[in-house]
């Protein structure tokens, strides 16, 4: 679970690659477009334009390069030429890249167009308890305080976390030890190292926690099929705490806090 430092510094250059293929989707106006177009124009992106490879193509018998989750659906989403991005839409793009053998993986959840308040509140809870919980990470802490921070910050502002799901270690394969949960106890679960590197990624959900995969095998919904956001970084421990190894640029200067 623990990397070297040679084997971090490639996994800064992955990670950059990836917050490149996201600040090319923030310049692009999505509403109108299938969500198989962003898939291909991903896809087009991370091997033409950046000499790397999509590490979701062919995973576990995966066809895509990107997982699409619009509005009730949590996680899983599968690209498909007759989906269209609507305006009101909310839609979590989550994808991955491999770059000399290792592995970067982040999503975001995208606003379009004139969003409902409702909505935007959502999106922007699911992304702070992202931070709160990204906020932990440091050596000696424990896993139990990244997934308390997270469910503490959406169960006070009225939603629920999904716990079917989890963030996980990432280096040469993209599912590596150790899971983190997005609840749990502060103090409890394992110890962080320097060294280590995984993904924070809560999925946050309007209504219910409680989820359902529909019958492609892979979409995975709200049972009551209120609107979803999740939001995905991979972190590194370092020496003092935490490096976020899929920082994008419109990030550095104020990730949003909340209370």
């Amino acid at each position: 679970m623990v990397k070297t430092s040679d084997e971090l510094a490639l996994m800064r250059v992955a990670g950059k690659l990836l917050a490149s293929v996201f600040e090319m989707l923030d310049a692009r106006n999505l509403e109108g477009m299938s969500t198989l177009q962003v898939n291909d124009l991903v896809d087009q992106f991370i091997t033409v334009d950046l000499g790397a490879r999509p590490a979701s193509k062919g995973q576990y018998g995966f066809q895509y390069v990107l997982n699409c989750s619009i509005n009730h659906v949590v996680c899983h989403g599968v690209p498909n030429p007759d989906e269209i991005i609507r305006d009101g839409d909310i839609i979590n793009l989550d994808i991955t890249l491999e770059k000399n053998g290792f592995i970067a993986d982040s999503s975001k959840t995208y606003l379009v167009g004139n969003a409902p308040p409702a909505a935007r509140r959502l999106v922007k809870v699911a992304q702070e308890a992202m931070w709160h919980g990204i906020r932990q990470v440091r050596p000696g802490a424990y896993l139990g305080d990244i997934g308390a921070a997270i469910e503490g910050h959406a169960k006070r502002n009225g939603y629920s976390i999904v716990r079917d799901y989890c963030g996980h270690g990432i280096g040469r394969e993209m599912h590596e030890e150790p899971q983190v949960l997005n609840f749990g106890r502060p103090g409890t679960g394992m110890r962080l190292r320097e060294g280590m590197v995984f993904t924070v990624e809560p999925m946050v959900n309007q209504g219910t926690r409680k989820v359902s995969t529909e019958s492609d095998g892979w979409t995975v919904v709200t049972n009551d099929r209120k609107l979803s956001a999740q939001f995905e970084h991979t972190v590194a421990v370092t020496s003092d705490g935490v490096e976020v190894l899929t920082l994008r640029r419109d990030e550095v200067a104020s990730p949003p806090r909340g209370r």
